[in-house]
């Protein structure tokens, strides 16, 4: 029996047949983006449907005793500057967190990267159906709700001052809210691609998010309700690469192989790291097959 060792880097290191080509994903992410953009331009106008709704949503949230956006507020605005740094984070952090986050798994988890741009897709694609069909007014413009526009009085803002012409963005889209689905799926994705004990720190991310989006007024707590369970849903369409990788790392072989593969019966393949597969071109031999000298019968 001849036992090959698998060469072939764990899993903290980029398997770089897996990462698609660069401006392939440049294009393509760039492309999602710009439809969704524009399909939320599209989804504007409908003033008096979005202000119906957020009543509806309103007093959907008394009725299940959720707690009222104006006590987060409350504690951010006894401090202009906490208020201020809130309207920062909701306007500054939430792209350039998701672009950063897809850009490091691209270069140095490309299989978490497939798995978690398709995620996003998929999740903001369901999003920009949600906004088409339900639009939401957000709690800062509802008079019921009696919340400050903590955008417009502290700034920073990223929304213009009439809502109705505004021609940046749409503020009747406040369901599902995609800064708290981002931030979740940029958690998610750095706790399963990584192995370092801190991991779980990045729950942090859409924690924080979650509050800025209720103390600023921009958001109800369902908006952040529908989008995880939206983002769950398209989670467990497309399974992220974490349980069988796990199980490798934590007993230093393949899940899949259960510690061997075998050939026929004639062959086993140790795997020193949790690999998904084992290319044959990346085995070399362990030891050289012990072969007995061939008895010819000579010197008889």
């Amino acid at each position: 029996m001849t036992t090959y060792a698998r060469t072939e880097p764990t899993d903290q290191e980029p398997d770089i047949r897996a990462r698609p080509p660069l401006v392939r994903e440049f294009l393509l992410v760039a492309g999602l983006f710009l439809a969704y953009k524009l399909g939320r331009r599209a989804a504007n106008g409908h003033v008096e449907e979005a202000f119906r709704n957020a009543g509806n949503v309103w007093d959907l949230e008394r009725a299940l005793h959720l707690p009222g956006e104006g006590a987060v507020q409350g504690l951010l605005l006894h401090s202009q500057p906490l208020i201020q740094a809130a309207n920062t984070y909701y306007a500054a952090v939430h792209f350039p967190a998701t672009a950063l986050f897809l850009a490091w798994l691209y270069w140095r988890r490309p299989l978490h990267y497939l798995r978690s741009r398709r995620v996003l897709a998929v999740l903001t694609g369901g999003a920009l159906v949600l906004h088409l069909v339900f639009p939401l007014a957000p709690p800062r413009m509802l008079p019921a709700a009696g919340l400050v526009d903590t955008g417009q009085v502290y700034g920073p803002t990223v929304y213009g001052a009439t809502p109705a012409t505004d021609t940046m963005a749409n503020q009747f889209a406040a369901m599902p809210s995609l800064h708290v689905g981002w931030a979740v799926m940029v958690a998610v994705g750095l706790i399963a691609a990584t192995r370092s004990r801190w991991r779980w720190l990045w729950l942090l991310h859409p924690a924080i998010t979650l509050l800025v989006v209720v103390a600023t007024a921009n958001h109800y707590w369902l908006d952040a309700i529908v989008v995880v369970a939206m983002l769950a849903v398209a989670l467990a369409a497309l399974r992220m690469p974490g349980n069988r990788m796990d199980a490798g790392a934590r007993t230093g072989v393949s899940a899949r192989t259960d510690a061997m593969l075998t050939d026929g019966g004639s062959r086993t393949y140790v795997a020193a790291s949790p690999p998904a597969r084992i290319p044959a071109e990346i085995l070399v031999p362990a030891e050289a097959p012990v072969r007995a000298p061939a008895d010819t019968g000579a010197g008889r």
